[in-house]
């Protein structure tokens, strides 16, 4: 499996973490006039859709997720799921809440 330094974390980059996937949100490096440079992370767990804020320290190497992200076309909710269909092959997959998150107020 890749393998990502903290010097190539740009948002939307998917890594593992402690077995589990993450999202990057927000990479902030930071250089303290003492000490060691740093990263400062916001990553979202893709299974649970928690946000949490992780520290880095420069040159660290942190595992790649291997995640794929495919394009696919909003249908409608019924309350509890939400559904996409791909287009090229007319599959549909069901969403619950955990994997729409805040992204919801945006599908009509």
């Amino acid at each position: 499996m890749s393998t990502f330094s903290t010097n190539e974390f740009r948002s939307g980059m998917k890594i593992l973490l402690d077995g589990d996937p993450y999202s990057i949100i927000e990479n902030e490096m930071v250089k303290p006039g003492k000490g060691q440079a740093f990263n400062r992370v916001k990553i979202r767990n893709l299974k649970t859709g928690r946000v949490i804020e992780r520290t880095f320290k420069s040159g660290e190497s942190v595992e790649a997720a291997d995640v794929v992200d495919t394009d696919m076309q909003y249908l409608y909710s019924d309350g509890d799921f939400w559904h996409f269909m791909v287009p090229e092959s007319f599959e549909q997959y069901a969403a619950g809440k955990a994997a729409i998150g805040d992204g919801a107020i945006w599908l009509k």
